[in-house]
């Protein structure tokens, strides 16, 4: 039978309110009566009920986060980032994977609104008019990480993706590169999609450089699709002298494919993306790419979340986007012409 405050109150010879003071660490117990309490906890194995106890505070102490893609590695350390924090401000996470979809996104941010979670964080992933009606509907703070809505209408915590993507490519220029050519994300994702387009095609106006568009390629951000992209870029009778990737695992992809036919990198052919991903420095050569900071943006967005749902901000200026630094790892990927 489940054990309660009742019988734990009558095990230890307490009233049910110092059990319920003990079990929520109120300090105003005697040392003997606290110890005597918890004595009696252990012998009856009890465990405070979490949900009896929300709908008294109002308050479940627990974060639902949306996450796009559990088996990619960039996301894992986002995850980690808000993790630490939650567990510092003692709240629980429940972790949810989207696969990616739309539609599962917007089913799980709805389950997890009926959780009764005290607030939200969505990973990643393009805002669409969907997902903001069902922010909308939400009664509890919502933070986006590693994205942001077209209005800016919730807070955020991102890079700017698009200087990402232009200091990345303005490096290929610097070192004597013209024939650049790009693995691009979708177009309608606004972060590592379209702003990383924007930025790799204000680097090339930049220098006067013109926008080929056999040179553009969409992938999906995984390393199969750089492989595949790859085999479209040596095909064309000016092979380009440089590739940038909108992501490491793209990036690595297209690097094996070149290898594979014979080509060296960075000697034939340099590569260089964004993310830094722990296999960019694993591979060889190693990839040179712009850093994001994902365990920083994970855990500035869960404490910025702490401040919303415990109304330390006074005003909503504090709320607008937070952008972190990048930074250009250089490693060995990258040649000068």
């Amino acid at each position: 039978m489940t054990v309660t405050i009742y019988d734990v109150a009558r095990e230890a010879g307490v009233s049910m309110a110092t059990v319920s003071r003990v079990v929520n660490n109120n300090p105003n117990v005697k040392p003997q009566t606290r110890k005597k309490v918890f004595e009696a906890i252990e012998r009856l194995g009890y465990r405070p009920n979490a949900v009896a106890r929300g709908l008294a505070s109002k308050k479940t102490t627990t974060v639902g986060v949306v996450i796009p893609d559990i088996s990619n590695t960039i996301f894992s350390e986002l995850a980690r980032g808000i993790e630490d924090i939650a567990n510092m401000y003692h709240y629980n996470i429940i972790l949810c994977n989207a696969d990616k979809k739309k539609d599962k996104e917007i089913r799980v941010i709805n389950t997890l609104l009926e959780k009764q979670v005290d607030g939200l964080l969505f990973m990643g992933g393009a805002v669409t008019d969907e997902h903001l009606q069902a922010f909308k509907t939400s009664s509890v703070p919502i933070v986006l990480c590693a994205t942001k809505d077209d209005n800016n209408a919730f807070a955020s915590v991102d890079i700017n993706h698009e200087q990402a993507a232009f200091d990345a490519v303005e490096l290929l220029i610097q070192n004597g590169h013209r024939n650049i050519a790009m693995i691009s994300g979708t177009l309608q994702d606004p972060a590592n999609g379209f702003a990383r387009y924007q930025g790799y095609k204000r680097a090339l106006e930049a220098a006067n450089i013109p926008l080929r568009e056999d040179y553009v390629r969409i992938g999906n951000y995984r390393y199969e699709s750089g492989l595949e992209v790859a085999k479209h870029f040596l095909e064309l009778n000016e092979r380009p002298t440089a590739i940038f990737a909108a992501t490491d695992e793209m990036a690595i992809g297209a690097m094996h494919t070149l290898q594979d036919n014979g080509l060296r990198v960075p000697e034939d052919i340099s590569v260089i993306s964004v993310d830094n991903i722990r296999m960019a420095s694993m591979v060889r050569p190693q990839l040179t790419t712009v850093a994001m900071p994902m365990y920083d943006i994970g855990a500035v967005s869960m404490r910025l979340l702490t401040k919303l749902m415990n109304k330390e901000t006074k005003d909503a200026s504090e709320l607008m986007q937070v952008i972190l630094p990048h930074e250009l790892i250089h490693r060995n990927s990258v040649a000068h012409l």
